[in-house]
C-alpha cells in the first residue's frame, strides 16, 4: 500500500481529496491529511477508510519528518514559506513531493542534491502557475513541430466570478486570498518585453496600461501586468521571442478603480494610521483626499475622478466607503488593511454563487512566411462553494500529477510539469473535468 502524505488543507485542497479519496481503492492508496485543526475535516473525511487525520504543527520539523517517513509521496499545500524546509526533509528521506507554488530561489538550489537522491520535486503545479505552463507548452511544441516560429507570446489568469453569480459593479468577489488582492503588483515592477524592447510598469502606473480581450460567450477582459515576465524566457526556451507577456485577468471597470484606490494611496500596507480603531470608511477615504472647508467627502471624491473617471463613482458607493456608521478596524493598521476589511463585507461569495477561472493565451508566429495569431482560452465554472473553479484548477491538476508519479512518473531534481510525458496525459484528463482550452487561429494579413 502506498500512503500518499497532505500537508495543509487550505482553500483549494477539496479538489485535491475529493480526486485522491475517490482513487484510493482501486490503487491501494492510503491518505494522511495533517493539518492545524482537522475539526471540519473529520466531518467531512473521518468515516473514510484508508483517510487518517492528523494535527500539525507545520514548524515542528520532527513531526514533519516522521509524517514524510510514513509516506511515498507529499504534497504541500502549507504556505510557500514551508516548502524549501518540506523538500530538504524529503530529499533527506528520498520521497518525492508536489507544491503548487512558485520555484524560489531557496527551492532551485537544492536541485543536485536532489537529483543525488532519486527524489522529484515538482513545483507550479496548479493552475497559475501550472496549467498555464502545461498549455502554453504544449502549443509551443506544435507550433515548432509545424515549422512555425514563435513571434510573441501573452499569457493571462484571474479568479473572477461566474456571470450568473455577477451581481456587483466591480464584477468580483474575493475567491482567494483577499490580502494577495488587495497587495497585487506592489513590492516590485512590472518587467516584459514587447517588440525586442524592455518595458517596465512601477506600481503606480500598473491599472493604468491594460489590455483589453474578448472570449466568445464571456464577453469582454482587462489584463494589467504581472511581475516578472522576463524569467519565462529562459523557462519556455524563447529567448529570441519578440514579445513575453504575462498579466492577471479583471473585468473591465475593475483596474481603472482599483487604480483610483492606489492613487488615494489606501493600498498602501507600510505604515499604521494613527487612531486607526476608531475610523470609519467615510472617515479613512477624507484623510486621504484634500482639506477643504465646506466641500463634502462625495464632492472632494467626485473632483479627485476628474470628468473621464466620474462614471466609476457608484463603484466607491457600492463598497461602502462613505459609511459613518462603525469603524472598518478593531485594531491599529495599515490602509490596505482597512481596505482588505471593507471589500470582504463586500465582496464575499454568496452560499449559492459560482466564481469562475479564466486563462488566456495569446501566440504570435510565422510559418511559411505568413503571420498567425492564435488565441487559446480556457474558462472553468466553479460546481459550488466547496469545489470551486479555483479548487478544481488547483487542486485537480495536482492530483493528477500525484498519480502519475505514484504509478512510476520519475524526474529526480526540482521540476515543473512541462515534460510532454506528463503535462500531456494531465491536461487530457483536465478536459474530463471541463478544464478545456478553446483555440481560435487567425492570419494576420
Amino acid at each position: 500500500m502506498k500512503v500518499v502524505l497532505v500537508l495543509g488543507a487550505g482553500l483549494s485542497s477539496s479538489s485535491l481529496f475529493r480526486y485522491l479519496i475517490s482513487h484510493l481503492k482501486e490503487n491501494d492508496w492510503r491518505l494522511i491529511i495533517a493539518n492545524a485543526s482537522i475539526d471540519v475535516l473529520s466531518n467531512k473525511y473521518g468515516s473514510i477508510a484508508d483517510v487518517e487525520l492528523l494535527k500539525l504543527d507545520a514548524n515542528n520539523k520532527a513531526q514533519r519528518q516522521q509524517l514524510i517517513a510514513r509516506s511515498n509521496l507529499v504534497i504541500s499545500m502549507l504556505p510557500a514559506s514551508f516548502h524549501v524546509e518540506v523538500a530538504r526533509d524529503c530529499i533527506d528521506a528520498g520521497i518525492d513531493l508536489i507544491t503548487p507554488s512558485y520555484v524560489s530561489q531557496e527551492m532551485k538550489a537544492l536541485h543536485d542534491e536532489a537529483i543525488q537522491k532519486g527524489v522529484t520535486i515538482m513545483n507550479e503545479t496548479g493552475v497559475d502557475p501550472g496549467i498555464d505552463h502545461m498549455s502554453a507548452v504544449k502549443i509551443m511544441e506544435e507550433i515548432d513541430e509545424k515549422g512555425g516560429k514563435l513571434t510573441s507570446f501573452k499569457s493571462f489568469c484571474g479568479g473572477l466570478i461566474a456571470p450568473e453569480s455577477d451581481d456587483n459593479l466591480w464584477h468580483y468577489k474575493f475567491t482567494w486570498n483577499p490580502r494577495n488582492v488587495v497587495l497585487a503588483g506592489q513590492g516590485g515592477v512590472a518587467a516584459f518585453r514587447q517588440n525586442k524592447e524592455l518595458k517596465y510598469i512601477p506600481y503606480n502606473q500598473l491599472f493604468k496600461r491594460t489590455e483589453r480581450f474578448e472570449i466568445e460567450g464571456y464577453g469582454s477582459f482587462d489584463g494589467y501586468a504581472n511581475r516578472d515576465s522576463l524569467k519565462y524566457l529562459e523557462l519556455y526556451n524563447m529567448a529570441s521571442v519578440e514579445t513575453m507577456y504575462r498579466g492577471t485577468l479583471r473585468r473591465p471597470d475593475f483596474c481603472q478603480a482599483w487604480d483610483v484606490l492606489v492613487e488615494l494611496g489606501l493600498t498602501e500596507d507600510g505604515y499604521i494610521l494613527e487612531n486607526s480603531q476608531s475610523l470609519t470608511p467615510r472617515q479613512l477615504l477624507n484623510a486621504f483626499l484634500p482639506y477643504h472647508p465646506k466641500d463634502s467627502v462625495e464632492t472632494k471624491l467626485q473632483r479627485f475622478l476628474r470628468e473621464d473617471r466620474l462614471h466609476l463613482y457608484p463603484l466607491f458607493e457600492e463598497i461602502g466607503l462613505f459609511d459613518n456608521t462603525v469603524p472598518i478596524h478593531s485594531e491599529d493598521a495599515s490602509p490596505a488593511r482597512f481596505l482588505q476589511a471593507l471589500l470582504e463585507k463586500s465582496w464575499v461569495l454568496k452560499p449559492e454563487d459560482k466564481d469562475m477561472l479564466v486563462m488566456l493565451h495569446e501566440f504570435g508566429y510565422l510559418l511559411e512566411g505568413r503571420k498567425y495569431r492564435l488565441l487559446s482560452s480556457m474558462v472553468s465554472v466553479g460546481e459550488d462553494r466547496h469545489y470551486t473553479a479555483m479548487a478544481n484548477t488547483v487542486g485537480l491538476p495536482m492530483a493528477i500529477i500525484a498519480k502519475h508519479m505514484l504509478k512510476g512518473y520519475r524526474n529526480p531534481g526540482v521540476h515543473l510539469p512541462i515534460d510532454r510525458e506528463l503535462y500531456i496525459p494531465v491536461l487530457e484528463e483536465l478536459k474530463t473535468w471541463g478544464v478545456e482550452f478553446i483555440d481560435n487561429l487567425t492570419e494576420i494579413k
